[in-house]
């Protein structure tokens, strides 16, 4: 797996780094317009790092789920997990490497002789093995884990590396790659050291972790541009990157390495892993695709169309919700709530989205109604719901809609469709619900009070009852004057939550005829009250019509 490189450092007119053009002898490379493109091959470590997260804990066939939705995704390596820690692991790791087709499958092993046969016992079925082995390097390491010198740690590298080397030899797919464990805080001449010792002993792909997310995006792309300059058989391997969230620079330090050299980003989905997590597949990919004005050719082979699903895959199956503002699989990524936002998304999506979802496996953008939404985000939404109407009638329906949205979040599909139903109907009025006030109690009788209007105004009565609903019915009995027999009572929950909206259904009788009525509310006595008051102006439509 060979790779050539320019020098690493090198600006344009505007001072913007040149992306070097690695050339490695995988088979995805690609020309375009006689432009050689240079591939970033994402490792996935979903199943290593991220099961790392406090809480979750796969079982084997999760792991083999996720492995083969990552096999979907396109991922090029799959760190299936690390082998010698359980024999759980090992077994989860044997059956992704025996069933699993598409990307490299990893294991991870310390440079321990025991961990790499382990690792390599689990994965040497697989139609293209990695085995990863890995060193703490930094003084911090040296001294607070493994306990040994520069040179003690430089020989236990390049040992565990030819010995891995030296399992893979039969298989004609199999890689080695290193890690030296800290780099962001190892000796900088004592890094380029061990990286040209460990390729020199046959490591084809040299990881540099930011393990405590220590590092900031200048210096770690300075880091990785000074590997280049300073590690005479660099071209003999494929620089790669893998950095913690610890101060939320994990993305952005990925990006800098990459934009020094680095054709390999270590990431998990939906940013999981250890700590504050690692780097997030979704944002680097999406980063990439996105800014190619930025990036000058640099692409990946993922098939961003199962982005969102395998988001939701995994944040299901390892039960880790994914925080709403999340970029790219967040529930608020695509969502507009602003009535300024929405306006400008309906008319042009550009203007306030630089990601198309149905790009990332979303079926829309989601304009969220609610206080602050206008007159043309209601009547969008209100048109994909098959309604037309009016401006009178929007005009109206507009002003029940901020009603409802004051006392809600988000006004929700459901809870359109309940209003539609409640306010644009095919009958005059004679009778408008206005108010109503509920006095009730476990020691009183239940009072209500009805406000009604009328051709003479709006009329007011109350009444008690066996219960409010009861009481609201008579008191409307009093003004309407029209006695009914009530013969069906239904309510539904028509959205969900505690700020539901709830509908009333109701029958009644009148001459033999069967009426209905609906209402609704967030106010449960409020739908049963506007209810009562439909089924009154129906009787009166059938009686003079």
């Amino acid at each position: 797996m060979g790779l050539t490189a320019t020098e690493p450092d090198l600006r344009d007119a505007e001072g913007e780094p040149i992306l070097l053009n690695h050339k490695t002898n995988h088979t995805n490379i690609q020309k375009e317009s006689n432009v050689m493109s240079d591939k970033i091959f994402i490792f996935d470590t979903t199943l290593r790092d991220a099961e790392q997260t406090p809480g979750a804990a796969l079982n084997l066939e999760e792991k083999l789920e996720i492995a083969k939705h990552l096999a979907k995704l396109n991922v090029d390596i799959i760190e299936a997990g690390f082998p010698v820690s359980s024999p759980g692991d090992f077994d989860a790791v044997e059956r992704i490497a025996n069933e699993v087709e598409g990307p490299e499958i990893c294991a991870l092993s310390r440079v321990v002789e025991k961990d790499i046969t382990i690792a390599w016992r689990a994965i040497k079925d697989a139609l293209k093995p990695r085995i990863h082995t890995f060193v703490g390097t930094s003084p911090i390491h040296r001294g607070g884990i493994t306990r040994t010198s520069r040179e003690e740690t430089l020989k236990m590298a390049i040992d565990a590396v030819a010995y891995a080397k030296s399992l893979c030899a039969g298989h004609p797919n199999a890689t080695v790659e290193f890690s030296p464990m800290d780099a962001a805080r190892t000796e900088p001449s004592y890094l380029h050291e061990v990286v040209e010792a460990t390729i020199d002993a046959g490591a084809t792909v040299i990881n540099i972790p930011d393990t405590v997310g220590y590092a900031m995006p200048s210096e770690f792309g300075q880091l990785i541009a000074d590997i280049f300059a300073n590690v005479p058989n660099i071209d003999k391997a494929i620089i790669s990157v893998h950095c913690h969230n610890d101060l939320g620079m994990a993305v952005a330090n990925s990006i800098a390495a990459i934009k020094n050299g680095a054709r390999q980003v270590e990431c998990t989905v939906n940013g999981l892993g250890e700590r504050a997590g690692n780097t997030s597949l979704e944002e680097i990919v999406m980063v990439i695709r996105t800014r190619q004005d930025h990036f000058k050719g640099v692409h990946t082979g993922i098939n961003i169309k199962e982005i969102i699903p395998i988001s939701r895959r995994v944040s299901r199956t390892m039960g880790i919700p994914v925080q709403p503002n999340k970029a790219i699989v967040g529930a608020n990524a695509f969502a507009h709530s602003s009535g300024i936002h929405q306006d400008g998304v309906i008319k042009q999506r550009d203007t306030f989205e630089i990601i198309a979802p149905e790009d990332v496996g979303l079926k829309e953008s989601l304009i969220v109604l609610s206080p602050r939404s206008g007159r043309n985000a209601l009547k969008h939404r209100l048109a994909a719901l098959g309604y037309e109407m009016t401006p009178e009638q929007l005009d109206k329906i507009y002003e029940r809609f901020l009603a409802v949205a004051d006392k809600k979040k988000a006004v929700h599909d459901a809870d359109l469709e309940a209003i539609m139903r409640d306010e644009v109907r095919s009958i005059p009025e004679v009778f408008h619900f206005e108010y109503i006030q509920v006095v009730s109690g476990t020691k009183i009788s239940p009072t209500t009070t009805v406000g009604v209007r009328t051709e003479a105004g709006v009329i007011e009565e109350a009444s008690t009852g066996d219960g409010p609903v009861d009481a609201a019915y008579k008191a409307i009995d009093r003004i309407a004057k029209i006695p009914l027999t009530l013969t069906d009572y239904q309510i539904r929950s028509v959205t969900e939550g505690k700020d539901a909206i709830g509908e009333v259904t109701i029958k009644v009788q009148d001459n033999g005829h069967s009426i209905i009525g609906h209402g609704a509310s967030t106010d449960i006595i409020e739908a049963s009250a506007k209810a009562y008051i439909d089924a009154i102006n129906k009787v009166v439509h059938l009686r003079y019509e």
